[in-house]
């Protein structure tokens, strides 16, 4: 099944670089901007995350909350926030459980690398409904930032 806009975003929990519990639900009222990426580390992850951080202050005053998610471990997020100044959670679907549910997971990836998540973007509302939604094929494309700023405004 396939994302669709307007239908309610796959709630999930999963564990941040500090090593926290994080819930979608945890930010019910407010705009969720969802970054879904390969690997950390790799150009345009950094790019598309550092997108992200230089764009912060827009977000902020929005009553937004970013979120970034890869099938990459706790300790290399947490390294990868550490070595940027990420202000927003990265989150690790380690387990596989929350891309698929997102329509965002490569099958097979580049060096036949199995199981990671795709290059994607996700705008949930305060009612946790997914209005934006962008799963790209091709991991060397960027998600649109002007859309996705556009939706949370």
């Amino acid at each position: 099944m396939s994302i669709q806009l307007g239908q309610q975003a796959p709630n999930f929990t999963l564990v941040s670089g500090e090593r926290k519990e994080v819930s979608l639900a945890d930010f019910k009222g407010k705009k969720v901007v969802i970054h879904f990426f390969p690997f950390a580390f790799t150009g345009t992850c950094t790019t598309q995350l550092c997108t992200m951080r230089d764009n912060f202050g827009y977000y902020d005053g929005l009553n937004a909350q970013i979120l970034g998610i890869s099938v990459d471990s706790p300790f290399t997020l947490a390294k990868f926030k550490e070595e940027y100044n990420y202000q927003f959670p990265l989150l690790s679907d380690f387990n596989k459980q929350v891309s698929p549910a997102y329509d965002a997971m490569y099958e097979e990836f580049n060096l036949g690398l199995k199981g990671v998540s795709k290059r994607a973007a996700f705008v949930i509302d305060e009612d946790q409904r997914i209005i934006y939604a962008e799963v790209l094929e091709s991991a060397k494309d960027l998600p649109d930032f002007e859309a996705i700023a556009e939706k949370v405004k």
